[in-house]
């Protein structure tokens, strides 16, 4: 009735059109008015400002916007941080806003006095890290140089996973840096978990919303933006619209006495468009076991045939489960709030303990959670306990221009006993045993521009790769070998034994006999009685790996974050300090230095 009463004291809108926008607004969520009030405000000021835009000088747009712009800095490591990023900016664009979007790595600190909004949408890498492309405007913020900002408007919203220590660290770390500079937040910061998507777009509507009650219109004002440049064209599959490719091969690659599984998967892209580089990973899209669906809701007491809502979708929820929600591995704050519907006293005294949480969630499977204390729940409680499916990301094992349109994987399937039943993970199962050569599998190409082959093909490259960290590596020396770098390349990888568990031995045995790759080193834990991991053959290496860094080389990790990528990482600053006779500070910038230049990249998980 609201549109009816306004239009009889001065609408400009004539009945047809109130009614017309009084059905709109019924039908529509909050999200959806929000973003339909900001895309006719910015029509309205696109036509007020037509007069302007033909006086434009050439190479750019002029558009009246409100005084002032807002900038978007990401710093995204795998590219999550990106889109949400590029989402923002478009639902910026549409509300009439001047935006600029830049990633942190292009970004000036000193910019920031200029500056009146800005958001920042942070990933967080490692250990709490910055991403590779943010570590220079992270210390920069920190610094003596971070000018004061008593003028600048902001807001942070973070990505990361809260299984992790330093659950959304960067974003943190932002946030309080811009605070401590006198910078005022729009709204609170934002940390969201792996099932960020929905979360994430709620705080952008109310980002938005603020951004637009703070940027004051002015009559005068002109923003002056950049014309775009023509984007190259991009396959149409992305994370939220997969493509549906065809498994070729699953093949086994660790011995018959190996306690891994170890799978090599292909799957055909032909027709899809989708691209990729060595270093890239592949989202995969999977469904749960509907044996493991089954057993939890008997677990609860449910039939699963009860119906429960699904993005506003009614079905059953043995359905859910599989299709719609994470139900392999466990989380913090799963267990936290099961411990409140069970009143287990155990799971309450780990849910005391924040470290001692994080470890019972990391090695613990949803099910068995559960199990702890029998409970009957509703399927709306049980459904209130699960985060949604989110894809795997897997290091892509192949160069396209050794495997044309497939893309391969190395895949470690995740597989342990429980007393007496067998427990495995969600996609690494689906991938190795669910899924059946010539069978669907949902899949994207997602981008990774920290873990890139330099440009300079005469440039040396140092690979330590163990167990399944092998797979980027073997795409690099596919990419090298087919574009006929001259840099050398060293390859240090390690498992549990050399007869079972050498990944790709022939492959490898092949490249050092054409010259493709000039060293290989490998450390089997189990092949003697001293445990020999890849972290002390580059330290027995140490002379020669200062001398390759001397000459170039970079340096790249992937593998365990845990422990490998630690224990190689301290390594690392051993041989720096012996080699270079630097003092342990020294060591640690001069590796900073590598990270930052791109010379030190790590693929860890």
């Amino acid at each position: 009735m609201l549109l009816k009463e306004l239009s009889a004291v001065a609408s400009p809108l004539n009945d047809q059109q109130i009614d017309q926008l009084q059905q709109a607004a019924a039908e529509s969520s909050p999200q959806q008015l929000a973003w339909i009030s900001g895309y006719f405000w910015g029509l309205s000021q696109t036509q007020a400002s037509t007069h302007l835009q033909s006086v434009s000088q050439p190479g750019v747009v002029a558009a009246a916007q409100p005084a002032g712009k807002l900038t978007i800095i990401y710093a995204s490591q795998t590219g999550n941080a990106k889109g949400v990023a590029i989402a923002l900016k478009e639902e910026a664009t549409a509300a009439g806003i001047a935006v600029e979007l830049v990633s942190a790595g292009d970004y000036k600190g000193k910019n920031f006095a200029k500056e009146t909004h800005v958001i920042i949408i942070a990933s967080t890498h490692g250990e709490g890290e910055a991403p590779d492309d943010a570590i220079d405007l992270h210390e920069f913020l920190q610094s003596k140089k971070a000018p004061k900002l008593p003028n600048l408007q902001y807001a942070v919203i973070g990505l990361g996973d809260s299984s992790y220590e330093f659950f959304c660290q960067t974003a943190k770390d932002f946030d309080g840096y811009l605070s401590k500079l006198g910078a005022l937040p729009m709204l609170d910061r934002l940390d969201c978990d792996v099932d960020y998507d929905a979360p994430a777009a709620e705080w952008r509507v109310k980002a938005l919303a603020k951004v637009k009650e703070t940027l004051s219109a002015g009559d005068a004002d002109v923003v002056q933006l950049p014309v775009t440049k023509p984007q190259q064209a991009v396959s149409q599959y992305s994370k939220q619209n997969p493509y549906a490719a065809t498994l070729l091969t699953s093949q086994k690659i660790t011995g018959r006495n190996s306690g891994k599984d170890v799978r090599h998967i292909e799957i055909d892209l032909e027709g899809s468009g989708l691209t990729y580089q060595a270093g890239d990973a592949l989202g995969v899209w999977y469904e749960n076991d509907p044996e493991l669906a089954l057993a939890i809701v008997a677990k609860v007491g449910l039939s699963g045939e009860e119906l429960v809502e699904v993005d506003g979708e009614s079905i059953q929820l043995v359905t859910a489960l599989v299709s719609q929600y994470e139900i392999t591995s466990a989380n913090p704050q799963l267990v936290t709030k099961f411990a409140a519907l069970s009143e287990s006293k155990k799971l309450e005294k780990l849910v005391a303990d924040k470290n001692k949480l994080r470890e019972y969630s990391g090695n613990t499977q949803i099910i068995d959670v559960l199990a702890e204390k029998k409970t009957q729940l509703s399927a709306e409680q049980l459904i209130s306990l699960l985060r949604r499916l989110t894809p795997r990301l897997y290091s892509i094992s192949s160069s396209q221009e050794e495997v044309g349109e497939e893309v391969h994987l190395t895949v470690g399937v995740v597989e342990f006993e429980k007393g007496e039943e067998s427990r495995q993970g969600g996609a690494s199962s689906f991938l190795s045993r669910r899924l059946e050569e010539g069978g669907t599998v949902k899949v994207f190409v997602e981008e990774n521009n920290n873990f890139k082959l330099p440009a300079d093909d005469n440039t040396p490259v140092i690979m330590i790769g163990p167990g399944t960290g092998i797979a980027p590596f073997r795409a690099f020396v596919q990419e090298r070998d087919n574009r006929e770098a001259e840099g050398n390349n060293w390859l240090f990888f390690g498992d549990r034994t050399f007869t079972d568990d050498f990944l790709y031995q022939i492959e490898w045995q092949k490249y050092l006999k054409s010259g493709a790759v000039q060293q290989l080193d490998v450390a089997f834990s189990r092949d003697q009685t001293e445990k020999i991991y890849v972290q002390h053959r580059v330290l027995e290496h140490a002379e020669q790996v200062w001398q390759w860094l001397q000459d170039g080389a970079h340096v790249y990790v992937c593998g365990d974050m845990n422990h490998m990528a630690k224990d190689v990482h301290d390594v690392l600053l051993t041989v720096i300090e012996q080699q270079g006779k630097q003092s342990r500070e020294q060591a640690e910038q001069y590796l900073n230095e590598l990270r930052k230049s791109k010379r030190y990249q790590k693929d860890v998980y």
